[in-house]
C-alpha cells in the first residue's frame, strides 16, 4: 500500500546549515575544548539540535544495543505487559504500550511503543527505584546498564561544554546533578500505510522535558525538527553520530537565550523504526531558575524558579493515560 502524507506534516530536507555536524573529539580529549564549546552554545542558541560525531560511545554497544531492542519489541504483547509502567509505581519505568503515552494530547495520537530505564536504587521515589527488567531476550539488563553509564559519561561532557559557553564554572550544572533524574528509553515506530494525517503518527510535536537529549536512530529515519522560521526540518541519519538537542530546563536557564525546539516523528519508510534516547535532568529537588549570565539590569527575567522533579512530573500526567486517573 502506498503512503501519503498530508500537507501539514511534510517536511524540507535539510541543510546541514540547519542541523550541523559537530566534531566533538577535541571536547573530550581536551586538545581543543573551547572550539567545541563555542560551536555547541551557537548552535543551542539559533538552532537547538546538531548532531555530534567522534563522540566515544562504542559502535559494537550500540549494535547491540539496538539488537536487544529490536528482539524486545518482537515479543508478544502479552510478555511486554508484564513489565507495564504502571506496575512501577512512582518510579516510573517499563513497557509503554501503543496509545499510553501522547506528548501532544490535544492534536495528535502516538503511534509508538517504548521501554523506559535508569539507574537503579534501593530507595523508591518519583523516578527512582528498580527497573521493571524482562528476562529475555539475553544480555538484555547487562548491555542497557552499560549503554546507560556511556551515555552518562556523554552527557556530562556536553554540559560542561553548555556550561562554558554561557560563561559560567564548567561545573555549574553538575552540581544540580549529584543524582539526576535520567532515562534510557526505548522506541519502537511501526511503519503506516495509506493517509497519514495528524490525528495518528509516531510522535507529536513536543519539547523534551529534561536538560538534555542523546538519540540515536536507526537508518530509517523519520525525525523532524521545526527551525527557527517554522518549517519542520527532516534530521535524517548520519553514519556514525548522535543527535543532541536541549530540553526546556536549558531554556528556563538561559532566559530563552537557548531555545528547546520541538521536534517529531513520522515514520514513513515503509520500515520498523528503532530508537534509543537517553534523557538526562537535574536532581529531583534541583531548583531550575535563570542563571546570572542571562540576566542583568536591562533584561527582564521570563521565569519564575521551580524544581526539577516538580516540572517533570507534570509533563507524565499530561502525557501518560495512567497518570490521569
Amino acid at each position: 500500500m502506498s503512503v501519503t502524507v498530508e500537507d501539514s506534516l511534510r517536511s524540507k530536507t535539510t541543510s546541514f546549515n540547519e542541523i550541523p555536524i559537530v566534531d566533538i573529539a577535541p571536547l573530550l580529549d581536551n586538545s581543543n575544548p573551547m572550539k567545541v564549546v563555542q560551536e555547541i552554545g551557537y548552535i543551542c542558541e539559533h538552532i537547538g539540535f546538531l548532531y555530534i560525531k567522534n563522540h566515544g560511545v562504542d559502535g559494537q554497544l550500540i549494535k547491540e544495543a539496538y539488537e536487544l531492542t529490536e528482539a524486545f519489541f518482537a515479543l508478544s504483547f502479552e510478555e511486554k505487559n508484564k513489565l507495564n509502567i504502571i506496575h512501577s509505581g512512582q518510579t516510573l519505568r517499563g513497557y509503554i504500550p501503543m496509545y499510553a503515552e501522547n506528548v501532544d494530547p490535544e492534536n495528535t495520537r502516538d503511534f509508538k511503543e517504548c521501554f523506559d530505564l535508569g539507574r537503579e536504587t534501593a530507595e523508591v521515589s518519583p523516578f527512582f527505584g528498580k527497573n521493571l527488567m524482562p528476562q529475555q531476550p539475553e544480555r538484555f539488563k547487562v548491555v542497557f546498564e552499560q549503554y546507560h553509564h556511556a551515555m552518562m559519561d556523554l552527557a556530562r561532557q556536553l554540559i560542561r561544554a553548555i556550561a562554558l559557553s554561557l560563561g559560567l564554572h564548567a561545573d555549574y550544572f553538575a552540581k544540580l546533578q549529584t543524582k539526576p533524574i535520567t532515562i534510557q528509553r526505548l522506541l519502537h515506530y511501526p511503519p503506516q500505510q495509506g493517509k497519514i494525517t495528524k490525528e495518528e503518527f509516531g510522535i507529536g510535536a513536543h519539547t523534551d522535558y529534561g536538560f538534555l537529549t542523546i538519540l540515536s536512530q536507526d537508518a530509517n529515519g523519520g525525525l523532524q525538527v521545526q527551525n527557527r522560521n517554522g518549517d519542520w526540518v527532516s534530521a535524517p541519519p548520519v553514519d556514525g553520530t548522535l543527535i543532541v538537542n536541549i530540553g526546556d530546563l536549558v531554556q528556563t536557564f538561559t532566559n530563552d537565550r537557548y531555545i528547546s525546539t520541538l521536534h517529531r516523528v513520522i515514520n514513513t519508510s515503509g520500515k520498523e523504526r528503532y530508537s534509543l534516547p537517553f534523557f538526562i535532568d537535574l536532581d529531583y529537588d534541583a531548583k531550575v531558575e535563570v542563571v546570572p549570565t542571562c540576566r542583568d539590569a536591562d533584561t527582564s527575567v521570563k521565569y519564575q524558579s521551580y524544581t526539577c522533579g516538580q516540572h517533570k512530573y507534570k509533563r507524565f500526567v499530561d502525557s501518560y493515560t495512567h497518570l490521569q486517573t
